[in-house]
């Protein structure tokens, strides 16, 4: 039997008794107070979601001795993502094909790292997603991350040592996983990727110790056979026409925002578009189509609808309410309100009364033309005419990039503010023919706007609905923010820079070069009496979609984790700069056939845009095919595409196409290096979602 210690004549038991009820209640306190400490233990820090450090070391007055403290090279890595967990001096992260770390926080030593071989489970699901992976959960000495084949995984965080394994999609899903799981009261919660390609959407609670599946919601109506009893399935079938899950899942994916609410005992899901996009083949004669575009709360224990609000009803455009969901308590009007704040993709800013769902105000953040503004008396938007592309060619702003996307949303409850990465793209709408497929495309930047293709760091009053402040950035998609206790706010950019601002004022305090653009977003924690702030760098994800030409090379520039404190004295070794110059292979004897190169550009667009990028430009996250050796000899070509001899470094195996079609696509490639010899572009074939 355990000896039990004892101290001037009183034992630790009856001590630890008496601590307990204090320990649990300053635990309590401090799960409602917004923000993180010492730890960052949560994907965006606190259960409030807001990317808020309460460390306030690093501050005005001496940012400027902020230094370099560590870095660490990951040999393999692309596109990251990830904001790193920080536990009792261990960071925990994921790379872009679902591989996890852990690094010591004080020396950046790696201590263990785990693969999933993702490439071994289930092959087909690499092609529903680019490799990404936005990472972890932590509780209980247990890591959780999502794979992107469709596992939940639970490792030991001290050793790396597998605990379990849960299947958290479907099996006949064309889905995959890429946002990071949350964890509350004993569960792991996560969601999917996959609306794009009409899966129907839903989120999955599991037991943090076991594994064993608790309760799932979904997001979609589906077969009434099926989904049996359940009212909310009822309420939302009601907004759809009859038989569509017939035609399709219906979207509706959760891939992102999560956020837990300790005061109400509810978790807020934050639900994709639409798919297929069009909403008259999706859901023919009209309705709502509830949930998608929508935040719905859901009861934590029973995962049981409680409320929702939806952002874009019939929603047509890619537009999406997946964004980082923020809760906070504000004066409005003299009251103290408990609100849920988020800026969705169609370029709002919402604020709602997180105890009912009702809408508090919203107003544009940026440039909005889908519509005029938001009724607050009925919460839905005013639209603009034809934005469902009724009567022919519409063009919308923002585009289905969104106004704000996945990257972090900081809140500062100091200054009140929100700190929003904001990027200004619009898109082009039209439909073929009247019952044609809809297709759309990027509208080139607006030479009179110079916001346009642009991105901005927008400081929000979300009670005056206004911006304080913006600093305008040169490249379309950058990281997200942080905000500090020390009154900074931090961010990392497309050209490959780190920045820190004054939060009240937005001016440029100090900054540092990364050496590779950066789409993930800060954090800050506390180790050995010192406080840091980290951030991977590895720029990629959706880039290519956007047809952002960032200047990356890919393979090129080394993926990294930085991490910095005061007087920080490290060096970080050179990488080759930003490179816009396209070094195309060809060989002279290949004969281009058009009629092929015009088939396979169809054939690129459907299964190789989503990493190579739209017209063949890419943007770093994979080889650009132009100046690919591989891409130039036919049977590499064929190796690499259809047998697969990649997969384990993250190449899809695409063993459905046949020999007409790898010719067809290779002409594509051909086509597009002949051209970019020229120093011309290859138009890109507009996307279609029907």
């Amino acid at each position: 039997m355990p000896k039990v210690r004892k101290k001037a004549g009183r034992s630790w038991v009856a001590f630890l008794a008496v601590l307990a009820p204090l320990s649990c209640a300053v635990a309590a306190q401090m799960a409602m107070e917004p923000g993180t400490g010492a730890n960052w233990m949560s994907h965006r820090g606190g259960y409030d979601e807001g990317s808020f450090s309460r460390l306030r070391e690093i501050n005005p007055e001496n940012i400027k001795r902020l230094g370099l403290a560590w870095s660490l090279d990951l040999p393999g890595e692309q596109s990251l993502e990830a904001t790193p967990l920080a536990v009792d001096g261990v960071l925990y992260f994921t790379g872009s094909s679902s591989v996890a770390y852990a690094v010591d926080a004080a020396s950046g030593k790696l201590l263990w790292s785990y693969d999933p071989e993702v490439w071994k489970q289930n092959a087909a699901r690499m092609k529903a997603l680019f490799a990404v992976n936005r990472g972890m959960a932590y509780a209980d000495g247990r890591v959780f991350f999502g794979t992107r084949d469709g596992r939940l995984i639970a490792l030991d965080a001290k050793s790396g040592r597998l605990l379990w394994s849960a299947a958290s999609l479907d099996n006949d899903m064309a889905a995959s996983q890429s946002g990071a799981p949350r964890v509350f009261k004993g569960k792991v919660l996560i969601g999917n990727t996959g609306g794009d390609w009409g899966v129907r959407g839903y989120v999955t609670a599991f037991d943090a110790a076991t594994g064993a599946r608790l309760w799932r919601f979904y997001t979609v109506p589906g077969d009434p056979a099926k989904d049996g009893d359940d009212p909310a399935m009822k309420m939302a079938a009601k907004t759809w026409s009859p038989g569509h899950w017939k035609v399709s899942g219906g979207g509706g994916t959760v891939w992102n925002g999560m956020t837990f609410d300790p005061e109400l005992n509810r978790i807020y899901i934050g639900v994709g578009n639409g798919g297929p996009y069009d909403p008259d083949v999706r859901s023919p004669g009209g309705g709502d189509n509830l949930f998608l575009a929508s935040i719905v709360a859901l009861d934590a224990d029973t995962g049981k609808y409680v409320w929702h609000y939806q952002v874009n009803p019939r929603e047509g455009w890619d537009y999406k309410a997946t964004a980082d969901m923020v809760t906070a308590t504000l004066n409005i009007d003299g009251m103290p309100r408990k609100v849920l704040m988020q800026a969705p993709t169609n370029g709002f800013f919402y604020v709602i009364d997180r105890t009912n769902g009702k809408l508090i105000s919203a107003e544009k953040i940026g440039k909005v033309t889908w519509a005029s503004h938001i009724d607050l008396k009925t919460g839905r938007p005013v639209e603009a005419p034809n934005i469902r592309y009724e009567k022919g060619v519409v063009d919308m702003w923002p585009g289905m990039l969104g106004g704000h996307n996945w990257q972090a949303m900081a809140f500062s409850p100091q200054t009140g503010l929100a700190y929003i990465p904001y990027q200004q793209m619009g898109q082009r709408w039209t439909r073929e023919s009247p019952n044609g497929p809809v297709t759309f495309s990027i509208i080139g930047p607006d030479p009179a706007d110079p916001r346009d293709h642009k991105g901005q760091l927008i400081a929000w009053d979300p009670i005056a609905q206004r911006a304080r402040w913006t600093v305008q950035h040169p490249d379309l998609l950058n990281g997200g923010a942080m905000a500090t206790a020390g009154g900074l706010v931090f961010q990392g950019t497309a050209e490959g820079k780190i920045f820190a601002y004054d939060a009240g004022s937005g001016k440029t305090l100090w900054t540092f070069d990364a050496g590779l653009g950066i789409i993930a977003s800060p954090m800050s924690y506390q180790v050995g009496g010192h406080q840091y702030v980290a951030i991977l760098v590895g720029y990629g994800g959706g880039s290519p979609l956007k047809n952002v030409k960032a200047g990356w090379k890919f393979g090129v520039q080394p993926r990294r984790l930085l991490a910095f404190r005061i007087d920080g004295k490290k060096r970080l070794a050179k990488s080759p700069p930003q490179d816009f110059t396209i070094e195309a292979a060809d060989d002279p004897a290949v004969v281009i056939d058009p009629a092929q190169a015009r088939s396979g550009a169809a054939l690129y667009a459907q299964h190789c845009s989503l990493c190579h990028g739209i017209g063949l430009e890419s943007a770093g996250a994979a080889p650009d095919l132009r100046e690919s050796r591989t891409a130039l000899d036919p049977d590499s070509f064929r190796m690499v595409v259809r047998e697969g001899v990649l997969m384990p470094l993250g190449m899809p195996r695409f063993d459905t196409m046949n020999d007409k079609d790898l010719r067809e696509m290779y002409m594509y490639i051909r086509a597009g290096a002949r051209a970019a010899l020229r120093g011309e572009a290859v138009a890109p074939v507009a996307g279609s979602r029907n």
